[in-house]
């Protein structure tokens, strides 16, 4: 314990290459009086936070000093750093630059909660961004950035973000259960290679306001009975809309009928016609023991002893 009460009194002064080597020191105390080091600038700070296996309290005790959170150097660091409390984390978020905060939502080693604030930051800056960066982060932003970029309905970025690698299926369908989500929003989806072959996503698009009727019948022939039971409910879809979703449950529940109809046949008649075989079968079978016992002028055979 005093060997490490008189290394953190020299790190308090230490300069130099002493300085230096201080900042990989393993204990806490040590590195807590190396912040209090007048010789501790910007670039030397960043360097001892790139530690990752630097212990929480002194990320903690870096996040409560004001005169360190001037340099926007160190609050990305410290931000970046994977074991920086939460609380400090969420405090300085809302200082970061945009793209700084792309690449904090998309780093992995971010937590769940913290991710998502990031995100939520970024979403609500994009009516200010003009339309570059938006088409930047559409290209390459995080799952709820581009799955708002998705539901503006932009002409120029709407496409890329459908291409975006990190959207997903559950951004897709908040983009299509908003309300009056502009009709392009929904023929982009239901035109798309990949989000046009979700089962739920053919679900929104049909139960969405928005879309034409003639998007609609497409759809509907690739929905279940349950489903379309369901979007048939009264106050699901407009009520225009529900005769064509129960015509097509009428002809599903027909054709379903009409098929295990033409099943019954095909089994009565293959029955049928098994029957038929064994018939005749056994008739050539008793015809021909019959041959066996007459001569050629039809008169019975005579047994190898009679003769």
């Amino acid at each position: 314990m005093a060997e490490f009460e008189r290394e953190a009194e020299r790190a308090r002064v230490a300069t130099g290459e002493e300085f230096d080597g201080l900042l990989f020191h393993p204990a806490p105390p040590v590195l807590l009086a190396l912040l209090d080091n007048p010789a501790l600038d910007e670039t030397k700070l960043t360097l001892l936070l790139s530690r990752k296996d630097l212990p929480t309290e002194i990320l903690e005790d870096i996040g409560k000093r004001k005169a360190f959170l001037n340099s926007y150097a160190v609050k990305k660091s410290l931000l970046l750093h994977p074991r920086t409390p939460r609380l400090v984390g969420l405090r300085l978020l809302k200082e970061l630059y945009l793209m700084d905060l792309v690449q904090f939502a998309l780093s992995p080693a971010v937590s769940a909660e913290l991710k998502r604030y990031a995100e939520e930051q970024i979403v609500a800056r994009l009516p200010q961004l003009p339309l570059g960066q938006k088409i930047t982060l559409a290209r390459r932003g995080p799952s709820r950035v581009a799955g708002a970029l998705v539901a503006d309905g932009h002409a120029q970025v709407m496409p890329v973000a459908l291409e975006n690698p990190y959207l997903t299926e559950a951004q897709v369908l908040k983009a299509l259960a908003r309300e009056k989500v502009p009709v392009a929003v929904v023929q982009a989806v239901a035109g798309h290679r990949k989000w046009s072959q979700s089962y739920s996503a053919r679900v929104a698009i049909v139960r969405n306001a928005s879309t034409p009727i003639s998007l609609v019948l497409g759809f509907l022939p690739q929905l279940t009975v349950s489903d379309l039971r369901m979007l048939a409910e009264p106050g699901v879809v407009a009520d225009n809309l529900r005769k064509y979703l129960l015509a097509e449950v009428h002809r599903r529940i027909l054709a379903s009928k009409e098929q295990a109809a033409r099943d019954g046949a095909g089994e009565e008649r293959g029955l049928a016609a098994q029957t038929q075989d064994d018939e005749s079968t056994e008739e050539k079978e008793d015809g021909g023991e019959g041959e066996r016992g007459t001569d050629r002028d039809g008169r019975p055979e005579k047994a190898d002893d009679q003769a």
